[in-house]
């Protein structure tokens, strides 16, 4: 009872920053780890005087950027999205993989992770050798079918269950997915692959990616992704891409929960 009444007293906002994941040990609190939400925790608590847990919008692995990425957390301060000052203060004592966008109130009950409506990321393949973007993409040498791969984006879309591209002896309750959006699209030098779900198993863009590569490289036919999609089995899949690729760009949430 008194830890409800101190919730009460206590306003939820949500955080939105973008890192770049390279030098991180992904999102999540690890032991002996340099996390996001460690630092981001660690800054927060300094700059407001009071202990600040924050809870993101997902797991995002080690190595994987965002563009977009939300938490919430809870404070005593009632108005911090008033405070001009705020966001330059913990800019100012971030490492540079971290910015901070915006800090916005919410309702009491919103949730950075479980409000969200949908997700989307990017994963960026580089055709030519490039020193400045090695780390932000994966570059493959020979030409890859994306034609092949965008009908097996529309494979995708229809599916539900998408066993076979989860990280196995994962903690999920379901691996049933909604897909809205997938989609390969070439820019300049590089393949980019966008997808939106209204979520997203642990590892699961990033096998999706792999196994698509096989199909763009001859290796797998598209009635055999198909069957690998039915066969619920990680093992059927192809190798995960590399993380360095992986980017999340945007997070959807309802008007509503923001006051």
């Amino acid at each position: 009872m008194l830890y409800l009444c101190m919730m009460h007293d206590k306003t939820r906002y949500f955080l939105f920053l973008s890192y770049r994941g390279t030098n991180f040990h992904g999102w999540q609190i690890q032991p002996k780890a340099l996390t996001v939400q460690k630092t981001l925790d660690t800054a927060l608590s300094l700059i407001l005087n009071e202990e600040i847990n924050t809870l993101g919008a997902g797991r995002t692995d080690a190595g994987v950027h965002a563009l977009v990425f939300c938490a919430h957390f809870d404070s005593k301060n009632p108005d911090l999205s008033s405070d001009k000052k705020l966001i330059f203060r913990l800019n100012r004592i971030l490492p540079k993989d971290i910015a901070i966008r915006s800090v916005r109130k919410v309702v009491a009950d919103a949730n950075a992770r479980y409000s969200a409506v949908s997700r989307t990321y990017k994963y960026y393949i580089s055709r030519v050798k490039d020193p400045f973007s090695d780390s932000s993409s994966w570059f493959i040498h020979g030409n890859l079918d994306m034609a092949s791969m965008n009908q097996a984006c529309k494979i995708l879309i229809g599916q539900g269950d998408f066993t076979s591209f989860s990280r196995l002896h994962s903690d999920t309750k379901t691996n049933i997915c909604r897909i809205f959006a997938a989609e390969w699209t070439s820019n300049g030098g590089s393949l980019v692959f966008l997808i939106r779900a209204d979520r997203f198993l642990r590892n699961m863009v990033r096998a999706i990616a792999g196994t698509m590569v096989d199909i763009g490289s001859g290796k797998l036919s598209i009635s055999e992704f198909e069957n690998i999609i039915l066969a619920k089995d990680r093992c059927r899949a192809g190798k995960s891409a590399p993380a360095k690729g992986l980017f999340l760009t945007e997070i959807e949430y309802p008007d509503e929960i923001f006051i």
